[in-house]
């Protein structure tokens, strides 16, 4: 810090202060502005592909332009007070001010005012991610060290799969096993069977765990729950028609030596098409069945069955 002495002291300080705060307030509204205006490089929630998760991406941002306003209020007046009201500028303490009614009623409102700003859309969003009622669809989902299983229920009734890391990462992913994990697609994030489901139907999921707790989280629809052993717990979320396509997810609560080998990965496709695709796979599931009481033999079971 360069400090000048004499009368030219305040005619070149006072507007370096007010230069610097500007500056410090600028910096911080760029940065507000950059998470804001970028939601797919990871700071920021993504919009996503379901009503919930564009309201929750709203109300986040509602938030979080009221908490950088509070913000650029309190530590702007902290800096002009700093900077206006120091010591070399002769500056003296008022110590005859010890309570001020006006002031505590103010600052005591205001926060109040702002909580319930926040907190009147918060519960209502609250309210409606519980509201599981006339789901389309309900797949009971399922968790396992370290893999998914999915048992669809409803029109689906009969299929049950199970979802496990894909090949090519499982490889990658071993020590010493001289495979770039760069060359592998979706790394990771990629498994042998994927959770599939139409859109525009609500589909709920029914979440329970065999062993330990994990997360059934997709980030794009908005969603995450945790999987519960003994416990059932219930997850809603319905794709925009239009929105098909493949989404990502992972579990998101430590579950032990693989946790990071656990992905989710969730297949949209039109109505019409899923309906294709349950057909399929009622018929495959026929197959097997037929064929056993051609040799009069008892049907295969068509679930896996885990290792105990």
């Amino acid at each position: 810090m360069t400090v000048i002495s004499g009368d030219g002291a305040q005619a070149i300080s006072r507007p370096r202060g007010r230069i610097t705060g500007v500056a410090l307030c600028a910096a911080a509204l760029g940065i507000a502005l950059d998470a804001s205006a970028n939601t797919s490089n990871g700071y920021n929630l993504p919009t996503g592909v379901t009503e919930i998760s564009r309201e929750m991406y709203a109300l986040h941002m509602e938030v979080f332009w009221i908490c950088v306003g509070i913000a650029v209020v309190v530590f702007g007046a902290m800096i002009y007070s700093l900077v206006k009201f120091r010591k070399s500028q002769g500056a003296i303490a008022d110590t005859t001010m010890l309570h001020s009614t006006k002031v505590e009623i103010i600052w005591t409102t205001i926060p109040v005012v702002i909580l319930i700003v926040m907190a009147v859309p918060a519960a209502e969003m609250i309210l409606k991610i519980e509201d599981s009622r006339n789901a389309g669809l309900s797949i009971r989902a399922t968790g396992y060290q370290w893999k998914w299983e999915y048992q669809y229920m409803d029109a689906a009734d009969g299929i049950d799969l199970y979802s496990t890391l894909a090949r090519p990462s499982n490889f990658a992913r071993e020590l010493h096993s001289g495979i770039d994990p760069n060359t592998v697609d979706n790394y990771l994030l990629e498994v042998d069977k994927p959770l599939v489901v139409p859109s525009g139907t609500k589909v709920r999921l029914l979440l329970t765990s065999q062993d330990v707790i994990h997360a059934w989280w997709v980030p794009d629809f908005g969603a995450k729950r945790s999987a519960i052993p003994g416990y059932i717990n219930e997850l809603w979320f319905k794709v925009d028609l239009g929105k098909e396509g493949t989404y990502r997810g992972q579990c998101a609560a430590l579950c032990g030596r693989d946790h990071a080998f656990m992905p989710i990965v969730v297949q949209v496709l039109t109505p019409d098409d899923f309906k294709k695709w349950v057909a399929d796979q009622k018929a495959q599931l026929k197959q097997p069945a037929a064929a056993g009481q051609d040799n009069g033999a008892a049907p295969p079971p068509t679930a896996q069955v885990l290792p105990r």
